[in-house]
């Protein structure tokens, strides 16, 4: 349930209904935006009489909100959040980022890397320390020495820094090295302790979509983490598992404008995991864009022949930049006056 408050209420108004709220029982989320303030009321609101809130002074209209995601809720939140992380970098309410980095942290290579990113555009450097591989055999990931790297990078660029959290285990080692961005990767997108561990962080989380995970199980992820105190919550579309097999997975771009309408959390797209393949990585990445997503994340290697992991998806540093200029181009077209 959301109760609109008047314009004309008080700030101590507002105090006072919010503790008569949460004083019955109830959780509140409180958003105050250029044209109204929207209360959110959590919790069995079966038992409150919508009539006796509107009976208040202060407030204009109470309406139930049906969808089980609350805080991710735009109703609850009519305004799009923006997500500072860190080193002057905003992502949502206009603020478009791109991540660019190699799948795994490698070693020396990610610096030359992380400069040629950085010199195309990229504003946020992207590299996994820890990897989820469906093969126990495969290379799982530098750990904590990974890490140290990309938080030698950022040092050296300014750039902030995401990479993938998997288990709630290393969550401290992410807080003491003061990671800009913890990612939470499709496998772990039900990974209801792992969400509720990053959900008591203040750290911004980019939330991918499961393998075939449905746009309400996305959202309700992120009602998981949001209701730890988190709300600095990005919502990831890097493709679903579908019948068709020409590609990884199959991207939706439908998910785009979707989630932009339910939620107003920042949308991300990642066209690599999506693809698969270097030769659809640039046209998927173009076509998210469009859709309006306040991002993207993108997989770049200076040979990706020799990457580690997913090099058959990766961009070269030749080809980001020329992906770059395009995606500046399409940025420019949907964001005009007309």
């Amino acid at each position: 349930m959301i109760a609109v408050v008047k314009q004309s209420a008080t700030p101590e108004q507002l105090q006072h209904f919010i503790a008569w709220i949460e004083g019955r029982g109830f959780k509140t989320h409180v958003s105050q935006g250029e044209a109204e303030t929207i209360v959110g009321i959590i919790g069995d609101t079966s038992l409150i009489d919508p009539f006796l809130l509107e009976s208040m002074d202060i407030i204009d209209r109470v309406q139930r909100v049906s969808e089980p995601f609350k805080k991710a809720n735009r109703k609850f939140h009519p305004e799009d959040t923006v997500i500072d992380c860190g080193h002057g970098i905003l992502i949502g309410g206009g603020n478009f980022q791109v991540m660019a980095g190699p799948c795994s942290v490698e070693g020396a290579n990610l610096i030359a890397i992380a400069r040629a990113v950085k010199a195309a555009g990229a504003t946020i450097l992207r590299g996994g320390a820890y990897k989820p591989r469906t093969s126990p055999y495969a290379s799982q990931g530098m750990g904590e020495q990974g890490l140290e790297l990309l938080c030698e990078a950022r040092a050296e660029l300014g750039m902030p820094i995401i990479t993938e959290l998997m288990d709630p285990r290393d969550t401290q080692a992410f807080i003491d090295r003061k990671i800009d961005i913890i990612q939470i990767g499709a496998r772990n997108a039900q990974n209801f302790p792992l969400l509720r561990e990053v959900g008591k962080t203040d750290i911004p989380v980019l939330l991918k979509r499961g393998i075939a995970g449905t746009i309400d199980e996305l959202l309700m992820a992120a009602e998981y983490i949001m209701s730890e105190g988190n709300e600095k919550v990005m919502l990831c579309e890097r493709g679903i598992r579908t019948f068709e097999t020409r590609t990884r997975n199959t991207f939706d771009v439908n998910a785009v404008p979707v989630l932009k309408n339910l939620t107003h959390l920042p949308v991300i797209g990642d066209p690599s995991h999506a693809t698969g393949y270097t030769r659809y990585v640039r046209p998927v990445a173009y076509a998210a864009t469009a859709a309006g997503v306040d991002g993207l994340e993108i997989e770049v290697h200076n040979r990706p022949s020799e990457a580690w992991s997913d090099g058959a998806q990766a961009l070269t540093p030749e080809m980001f930049g020329d992906a770059m200029r395009r995606i500046a181009r399409i940025r420019e077209a949907i964001t005009a006056e007309v």
